[in-house]
């Protein structure tokens, strides 16, 4: 995933940031296991801020963007963001409940429990290709875990960060939420939370670590990668064309679970690429179309021309699946593109695309597109297009990702009951559901013991009865 994040360096001043870390940390200390009244109270006011104020977010968005349609942010971040918040509070009470435990045989008439404790003060940092969905999604299981939360934004989410700033700053005291515009990572990053929450590539992924490590702060990674396609033979490829389309240049390819490059049956390759033109003609009929979103930056919009090109000059086969121009440098638009006769020379074949390119790789056999896969560092998201249950479980059972779709793209993303998070170069830990709680949680073991125990018995001066007493321990399969 691509996310701009500035020089980190592990100084630390007396500045606004340290200020509310310490008033976040002496209202944990006053409150350290805030209510299921409290926690709901918060959930609710997330939920009413975005509710009220969704025409101001989606066009805070789309300025940061300079176009991004506001229906798009409607669908994809507003209505995810807030209908994983109605999920965690109407889960949150049986989460927040102590689990019953088995007790080892020994220690019989004593209880076993663990109770989900919240760890402190969490910091998330958010990227700008889903700047809101990337801070309520994992600040609905902070606050539903009983935290409190310090959030910084990309540069490139100015507008955003501005009008939520405020709207944070009406809804919740500052000890419990606040987001910081402007902040440096310098100056966030290294603050001694309870644990950081980071989305963005895997390189600044490390940075995080390693200044977290200082302080022994647990991490949650959502970071990206090369997330592969593959369209089996069995699947109609018009269908596999067309879903693959709208997940691949949904926010123009700017997404880290978007399909990253695709394998094809060799012989339908020219078949799909006629099915996208197809689809893509039909979503986005030429490149001003208001529906079809802007490449974030200058340099982001040099980038994915310059990558365009190395792969040109490196011998492939470019298609633009658009009519008419394919590039617009005032409204810094890129036509959808699908690239053909690829190598792994080429810097499309090394590095996340992270806009609306699309490399297809024809391939003969299954298990050399599994090898393909297996190659490189593990993905954040594998998609498997096929009827075929047998041909799902072996690319299934034959590879390792975040997390995978079958028959569709993207959208395990925005399942709230199920985990959310890479593996490997793709991140580590979790959010969404019970995970979500669960990550943000001390999960706190507790023994309580029997009023008459038993283990005296086993206590020195150790003799024939423990030896007896050891035994029938040994010999019992309980």
């Amino acid at each position: 995933m691509n996310s701009t994040v500035e020089a980190m360096t592990p100084d630390i001043e007396d500045n606004a940031e340290r200020l509310i870390y310490e008033r976040q940390r002496k209202a944990y200390k006053a409150n350290p296991y805030p209510s299921y009244v409290e926690r709901k109270a918060n959930l609710d006011k997330l939920e009413k801020m975005m509710v009220d104020n969704q025409e101001a977010i989606a066009e805070a968005i789309s300025k940061d963007f300079g176009n991004r349609a506001h229906q798009e942010t409607q669908l994809i971040e507003l209505f995810l963001s807030i209908d994983g918040i109605r999920y965690a509070r109407k889960k949150l009470k049986k989460w927040m409940k102590p689990q019953r435990r088995s007790v080892s045989i020994w220690f019989a008439g004593a209880q076993n429990k663990v109770l989900p404790q919240p760890k402190g003060i969490v910091g998330l940092i958010a990227p700008w290709n889903y700047p809101l969905f990337l801070v309520m999604s994992p600040l609905a299981s902070i606050l539903a875990s009983g935290n409190r939360c310090m959030i910084k934004m990309a540069a490139n989410s100015s507008n955003l960060a501005a009008l939520l700033s405020g709207l944070f700053k009406e809804a919740f005291d500052e000890d419990v939420v606040a987001l910081l515009p402007g902040v440096k990572a310098s100056e966030f990053t290294p603050l001694p939370f309870d644990h950081i929450v980071f989305t963005g590539s895997p390189e600044t992924g490390k940075t995080i670590m390693r200044i977290a490590a200082d302080n022994l702060v647990p991490v949650t990674l959502e970071l990206g990668g090369k997330s592969p396609t593959i369209v089996a033979d069995d699947f109609d490829i018009e269908t596999a064309a067309d879903r693959i389309m709208q997940g691949k240049f949904l926010n123009a390819g700017q997404t880290c679970v978007a399909p990253d490059y695709l394998f094809v049956p060799e012989a339908k390759v020219d078949n799909f690429i006629a099915a996208a033109k197809k689809s893509i003609a039909k979503r986005y009929p030429k490149l001003a179309s208001k529906d079809y979103t802007s490449i974030i930056d200058e340099k982001s919009f040099a980038r994915l021309n310059s990558t365009l090109l190395d792969a040109e000059q490196k011998g492939a086969s470019i298609t633009s699946l658009m009519d008419g121009e394919v590039k617009d440098v005032a409204s810094r638009k890129i036509a959808p593109h699908v690239v053909t006769n690829t190598n792994g020379d080429m810097v499309l074949m090394q590095d996340e695309i992270f806009g609306p390119i699309l490399p297809i790789k024809p391939y003969k056999d299954l298990d050399e597109a599994i090898a393909f896969i297996n190659e490189g560092e593990r993905p954040l998201a594998l998609y498997i297009f096929s009827n075929n249950k047998t041909v799902q479980n072996k690319i299934i059972k034959n590879t390792l990702s975040g997390g995978v779709c079958i028959n569709e793209t993207v959208l395990h993303a925005g399942q709230h009951d199920m985990p959310f998070g890479g593996v490997g170069n793709s991140g580590m830990g979790h959010y969404h559901g019970q995970e979500g709680f669960n990550e943000f949680s001390k999960l706190r073991p507790i023994f309580k013991q029997f009023k008459y125990p038993a283990l005296p018995l086993l206590a020195p001066p150790y003799g024939k009865m423990f030896s007896t007493i050891y035994q029938l321990m040994i010999k019992l399969k309980l």
